[in-house]
Parts: structure tokens; C-alpha cells; sequence
């Protein structure tokens, strides 16, 4: 039975879900954070679509909160940053659930924690938008998470499932979490690098011809080379994928835009850099990503290069 959760990473995913399991767990819920963060959240608060809330907050160095459940709404490369905060919250007993973007995350955690349970974990759906005054978002969209295999769910997964849908959040438990993690990955590559390149938000992707195409082409190498390492991704996955772009909401941002906006480090390593990696490991030409990781990373240098 999950009695208590804490969160790390409180951006657009996870004030979403921070808000829901804050209104319905109240102490009984906390964030993790340090440094400069810790003092805004605990001065400041959080802002979802223009309401404040105070989650109690778990001081960085401290172990005076071990929770049942530790959620990660960090970003990529982010994760491993976040150990020593990530190892001030854990007991023994501590499930940890990652809803971070790309397919490397659930393992990276095994190997840093090896004595936790690890479960794989994503979040679906949401149109979350953050910006210097808040979060914005109208659909929640839904976590999917467990095991590689949850075709008989374990109880630890069932508990963690009652847990989130008391405080009204969609948890879903996908009976193959592999497939789920790089299907969504596959999408990722498509949606959110086009998206930051572009400027197109959700209604754009399908209605404009050149964008569609860079965003299917980019779809078609990230299953090439997932089909290369085994994984079971087929043409029938990036269909139902470009197919489900016509019930996204019209208006929202991919987290990719909001950082590139933003002027944020965004997190295209674990996007069309692990398509890169892969392609390079199974010889399989992937210009389509080639060229949207370097476009992304220039712009990133572009803003480190202040010229005189």
C-alpha cells in the first residue's frame, strides 16, 4: 500500500501531477528540492493555470521524508544531477517512477540504485505549458508505467496504480512497458523535434504537408533503428502515432518548443541523439536526424555565443 509520494522536478509535468496528489494527500505528499529551487517553491509556490499552492518541501540534504513512492518529472540531463536529491529521499522500500522523455532513464536508475525498485514510467497526453508565470494546461493526459512485463500486475504496481487514480490522475498499466517507452519515444523524435524547429504547435503537425513529412521521415528512422536493437516496434505503432496527432488538442507546445523558447538547455540527446547512436551502431543512414540534432545544438550554441 502507497501511504505517502514525494516528487523531484517540478516543471510542466510535474506541477500537474504535483497539484493533484498535493489537493489530495496534502503533507502526506512533498517535493524534493534544493538549493535556489527550494527557496522558491517554499517562498513562492507553485503556479497551475493561475492558482498558488504550497507542497511541503523536502530539504536537499535531509532524510527526514522517506516516501513509498518517488516520482521523477526531471529532465534527461538532469537525471543524474539529481542523485544525491534522488538518495536523500529513499528507504529501502521506496518505488521509484520516472516520467522522463527518451528510453534510457528507468535503466540508468537501476544502475545508480540498484537495491530500489525501478519502474519504467511516462506521462501521455499532457499539454502542459510552463513559463515564467506559471503552468498552463487543460488535458492531463494519463501516466503509463510498471515492469517490462505487466501482464499479471505485481501488487507494488496495482498499489502505485490506486494511488495515483485517488488523487484523479488517468495511471494506466501497460502490460508491455518496453513498447510503451519506445513508442512514445518514436513519437518524441517525430513531434518534438519538428515542433522546435519549426515553431508548430499540435494542430500544425498534420495540416501542413512539409511539416508532416519531416515529422513522419524522422518517425521512420527512430524504427529503423529500434527494430535493429529488437525492440518491437512495427509500421502499424508510427501510424496509430501519426493517426492519434488528429485527438491532440490544436493548441498546445511540445516541452522541446518550450525550451527552445525558453532558452533552455533542451534534452535532443535522448531524441535524435539516441537515434544517432543507434544508427551508428546498426549502420543505418539516419540524415533526417542528423540534421534536426544539429540545427537544435547550434541553436543552443548560438545562445552560449554572445558576440562583441
Amino acid at each position: 500500500m502507497i501511504q505517502t509520494a514525494a516528487m523531484i522536478g517540478m516543471g510542466a509535468i510535474g506541477t500537474v501531477y504535483g497539484h493533484r496528489l498535493f489537493q489530495q494527500y496534502g503533507s502526506r505528499f512533498r517535493v524534493a528540492a534544493g538549493g535556489d529551487r527550494e527557496e522558491r517553491i517554499r517562498g513562492n509556490g507553485l503556479q497551475l493555470n493561475g492558482e498558488t499552492f504550497y507542497p511541503a518541501v523536502i530539504h536537499a540534504a535531509s532524510a527526514e521524508f522517506a516516501p513509498d513512492l518517488l516520482i521523477l518529472c526531471v529532465k534527461n540531463h538532469q537525471l543524474v544531477q539529481a542523485f544525491p536529491l534522488i538518495r536523500a529521499c529513499l528507504a529501502p522500500h521506496t518505488i521509484i517512477l520516472p516520467l522522463l522523455n527518451g528510453v534510457t532513464a528507468r535503466d540508468v536508475l537501476q544502475k545508480g540504485f540498484p537495491g530500489q525498485t525501478v519502474f519504467y514510467g511516462l506521462s501521455m497526453g499532457i499539454d502542459a505549458v510552463r513559463s515564467a508565470a506559471g503552468v498552463v494546461n487543460r488535458t492531463d493526459g494519463m501516466i503509463q508505467f510498471g515492469y517490462r512485463d505487466n501482464r499479471i500486475p505485481a501488487p507494488e504496481v496495482t498499489a502505485v496504480r490506486d494511488y495515483l487514480a485517488a488523487a484523479g490522475i488517468d495511471a494506466r498499466i501497460m502490460p508491455d512497458m518496453v513498447h510503451a517507452t519506445w513508442k512514445k519515444w518514436m513519437l518524441n523524435v517525430g513531434l518534438n523535434q519538428v515542433s522546435a524547429l519549426t515553431g508548430a504547435q499540435y494542430g500544425h503537425i498534420s495540416a501542413i504537408p512539409e511539416i508532416h513529412t519531416l515529422f513522419v521521415d524522422a518517425m521512420e528512422e527512430a524504427l529503423a533503428v529500434a527494430q535493429a536493437k529488437g525492440i518491437p516496434l512495427s509500421h502499424r505503432d508510427l501510424e496509430e502515432l501519426d493517426h492519434m496527432m488528429e485527438t491532440f488538442p490544436k493548441i498546445g507546445k511540445t516541452s522541446l518548443l518550450q525550451d527552445v523558447e525558453a532558452g533552455r538547455d533542451t534534452e535532443v540527446g535522448c531524441f535524435s541523439g539516441t537515434v544517432l547512436d543507434l544508427g551508428q551502431e546498426y549502420g543505418i543512414p539516419t540524415p533526417v536526424n542528423r540534421v534536426f540534432f544539429n540545427l537544435i545544438k547550434a541553436r543552443e550554441g548560438i545562445r552560449r555565443t554572445p558576440l562583441e
